[in-house]
């Protein structure tokens, strides 16, 4: 009777599937070259896959200079809105043409950035 107790908690133990870990999105490393102006380099490109790389880590009171290119027309972020910069929250973002954006966040957490259609292709800075 116990052999055949043990075994059935084995068969039950086997029976359940171990749930898979969460995907983990890779971060990109924000470029490690300052500008002339001091400011830390971070390229982001629109392709068909969105605002890439995204994530990027970055850090709180560092300049940065977000240099944005859009490689795709098919996709509706033809301009970058970032709520932080206010009355500057939007810059147009011609095809194949790099645009030059300062910002420097004020304080740790997420700047989620993207299209004007409320963000639908959207990237995000993780300030820490």
């Amino acid at each position: 009777m116990r052999t055949t107790l043990a075994f059935a908690c084995l068969l039950a133990l086997a029976a359940c599937k171990k749930e898979s870990a969460p995907e983990t999105t890779t971060t990109a490393p924000a470029k490690t070259e300052l500008d002339s102006k001091g400011r830390r380099v971070v390229e982001l490109a629109v392709t068909d896959k969105g605002f890439e790389p995204s994530p990027v880590k970055v850090k709180a009171g560092e300049p940065l200079l977000l240099k944005v290119t859009r490689k795709t027309e098919k996709t509706c972020a033809t301009e970058i809105v970032i709520d932080e910069l206010g009355d500057k929250s939007k810059t147009d973002l011609p095809l194949n043409t790099t645009v030059e954006i300062d910002f420097t966040p004020s304080k740790a957490g997420e700047v989620k950035y993207g299209c004007a259609m409320d963000k639908m292709v959207a990237g995000v800075l993780l300030v820490e």
